[in-house]
Formats: C-alpha cells, structure tokens, sequence
C-alpha cells in the first residue's frame, strides 16, 4: 500500500465515530499536559487551541446535514 492508500485509511479511520473518540482523547491529553507544563497560565488558549484542533481532525459534522 502506497503512502496515499494509508492516508486514505487514516482519514476513513478519523471519520468514523471510533475514531472521533480517539482524535478527542488525544486532544484533551495534549491540552491537559500543556496546562500542566504552563501551570495554568494558558488555559484559555490551550482550550481554544485544542478545540480549533478538533475541528481539523476527523469527522466533518457540517457534511452531515
């Protein structure tokens, strides 16, 4: 499988609801260890920054009607 079959899979994967679940998991450790390593100066920013993220990654919910 090339590397454009993986991405395929990749983005089919983020898609799917499983997926969804996973993507949010990671982003709110991400957030979460960010917080802490800033001692929570960043929070508001860290919370936008991980929700704009969000939006990038997996499903298109706006596509979905």
């Amino acid at each position: 499988m090339g590397i454009g079959g993986f991405a395929d899979k990749a983005k089919d994967f983020l898609d799917s609801e499983q997926g969804e679940q996973r993507s949010d998991q990671a982003l709110d450790k991400a957030a979460e260890f960010a917080d802490d390593k800033s001692g929570g100066k960043f929070d508001d920013q860290i919370g936008k920054g991980r929700d704009a993220a969000d939006e990038r990654i997996g499903r298109d919910d706006q596509s979905d009607g």
